[in-house]
């Protein structure tokens, strides 16, 4: 890897360090994350409910809580049209539990990714109206479904969109469309997720005579916004921090059913539950149902009150979760095993992969995890029946969905956003788009943005480290997308004795500086060994974390990187 150690106006660390009483590694950090202003450094660190934004800031918000008002007085029958990812469900859930309270007559739709596969169709639209449904709500969808929408009205279905995803040159005919993005829209973040729209109309729904919700009602729904927020990877800033910050809270002291069983399954009940826990731990369970089967009992598990049905659901997740990573890794197998053939592929700008009957559950993760490895925009397509059904993840240069508008007449749907998108095409149209996708990214992206580089947020010493520096570290906690973890570069750390290989897969060592020494661990770097001998000189990047064993606490490094010296 690269190293770059970012930049940092020296003048104004100072001077924040000095306004807010904090360290200066502190300060340096705010300042690294945009935070130079005291009041804003000061809001970041101190996360509060307040922070919430106005919902009716957002264009359109009027306009759908009025209409769900009246069809909850009238009694008339409201279809909230869902998502099978995290983000989706995870907003099926919080709408479904506020229209309830409020006693609306409600009922959901989950789209199945098999058989209906992404987005809004038309004939559920049909089905709704011929079943008295006169309100559509959708979530984490719609902002590009002109033509189911435009269906709903003919029928005499009013459409509310709740959406995140960027729109098109034109908005849908619906009745009311939230989505910060909206060119006409002025509400502050731009950057909610499905989930974190669907709960602005909440925090506006449950509104009683001017007076917004009580904290308590607000916190008991944002666990769940929380989840859909950390698991769709929008950036840990503004209003997304306060929510990440809040529902970590309540997700550490679970109390519905649905909840306890998955905390229980996923190893992580009666402890505090970090961000990374929801991005690796919580949230590809709950895919796994939208993956493998049906994301319907995602909805299940977080509605039932019964803790033995809670539990059974649960371990059904716990077993998709499993299927998906087998499956996952077989695809994995087969492209790596096919760029070793043609090793022309693996060092294009973009990676354009495809197999017939690769399953479309997983194949966005394996997008990712080949963006990951190779550092470069990839599309793996599964293929059946002659269609491509196609999931894209992208690297930080590289705006997916900008490059895909580049080549859409090869598409017959497609979607998404800046770093990971969808889309459909005719089988016979993948090779074309491999190379339309190359010479667009050969444009684009120079040899720098394809070598992957580390950023250094600081330099320091092994002997700065101690437990105060890491709660000061703390105190910027979730991180995230948008609020990485801080990762430090100490020069010259000595390495105390040998690695030892963990479960075959991670190395342990033990460092020493300034006669301070630490565990250090490599996750994943069993295939990196040898590392340098005993006494040598290193310099290491590391994020600072702490081990709870026994009750005891210690500090240890987590390595990202290591760079020998040749002087000892």
């Amino acid at each position: 890897m690269r190293w770059q150690l970012a930049t940092a106006d020296d003048q104004a660390v100072s001077v924040l360090a000095r306004q807010l009483n904090v360290p200066l590694l502190l300060a340096r950090l705010l300042v690294l994350r945009g935070m130079e202003a005291p009041e804003a450094a000061a809001a970041f660190l101190n996360p509060n409910l307040r922070q919430l934004h106005d919902p009716y800031l957002m264009a359109g918000m009027d306009a759908a809580v009025e209409r769900l008002r009246r069809a909850v007085e009238r009694q008339e029958k409201i279809l909230i049209y869902g998502d099978y990812d995290v983000d989706g469900t995870m907003a099926v859930v919080v709408l479904l539990t506020a229209l309830r309270s409020l006693g609306a007559k409600v009922d959901t739709h989950i789209p199945h990714r098999l058989l209906d596969g992404y987005g809004m169709r038309v004939p559920v639209i049909e089905q709704a109206a011929e079943q008295s449904y006169s309100v559509v709500l959708s979530v984490d969808t719609g902002i590009r479904e002109h033509e189911v929408i435009e269906r709903g009205r003919a029928l005499g279905v009013d459409c509310i969109v709740t959406d995140h995803h960027l729109p098109g040159d034109h908005l849908p005919p619906a009745f009311a469309i939230l989505n910060p993005r909206r060119l006409d829209c002025n509400y502050p973040e731009k950057e909610l997720s499905g989930v974190g729209v669907a709960f602005k109309l909440v925090q506006a729904l449950l509104a009683q005579r001017g007076n917004g919700p009580s904290d308590r009602l607000l916190q008991s729904y944002l666990k769940m916004v929380a989840i859909g927020t950390i698991a769709d990877v929008v950036p840990l800033t503004g209003e997304n921090r306060v929510i990440a910050h809040f529902g970590l809270q309540g997700l550490s002291k679970p109390v519905h059913p649905g909840l306890c069983a998955l905390l229980t399954e996923a190893g992580l009940n009666e402890r505090e539950i970090s961000a990374g826990d929801v991005g690796f731990r919580i949230a590809p369970r709950l895919n796994a149902a939208g993956r493998m089967e049906n994301a319907r009992d995602v909805i299940d598990l977080f509605t039932t009150s019964d803790a033995g049905v809670a539990r059974e659901i649960a371990a059904r997740l716990e077993g998709l979760n499993r299927e998906r990573q087998r499956v996952e890794n077989e695809i994995l197998f087969r492209v790596e095993e096919s760029l070793k053939q043609h090793p022309e592929k693996a060092n294009a700008h973009a990676l354009v992969v495809s197999g017939e009957g690769w399953h479309r559950g997983v194949i966005g993760i394996v997008a990712q995890r080949l963006a990951d490895r190779y550092h470069r925009p990839a599309l793996v397509i599964g293929v059946e029946q002659g269609v491509g059904q196609g999931s894209g993840r992208s690297i930080a240069k590289l705006h997916l969905l900008q490059a895909l508008s580049k080549v859409s007449d090869l598409f017959d749907r497609y979607g998404g956003h800046a770093q990971a998108a969808g889309f459909t095409l005719a089988a016979e149209r993948i090779g074309e788009l491999e190379r339309r996708m190359e010479e667009y990214c050969r444009t684009v992206l120079g040899a720098d943005d394809l070598e992957p580089a580390l950023r250094i947020d600081a330099e320091i010493s092994l002997e700065q480290i101690d437990e105060s520096l890491f709660e000061e570290l703390h105190r910027l906690e979730p991180w995230g997308y948008g609020n990485p973890t801080p990762v430090l570069v100490a020069r010259g750390v000595r390495v105390l004795e040998p690695p030892r290989v963990l479960k075959e897969k991670h190395l342990k060592w033990r460092v020493t500086q300034g006669g301070k020494s630490f565990d250090a661990l490599g996750w994943g770097w069993a295939e990196r060994y040898p590392l340098p001998a005993v006494n040598r000189p290193v310099d290491l990047a590391f994020t600072l974390d702490e081990n709870v064993y026994q009750g005891n606490r210690t500090l240890q490094l987590i390595v990202r990187d290591i760079q020998s010296l040749t002087s000892t």
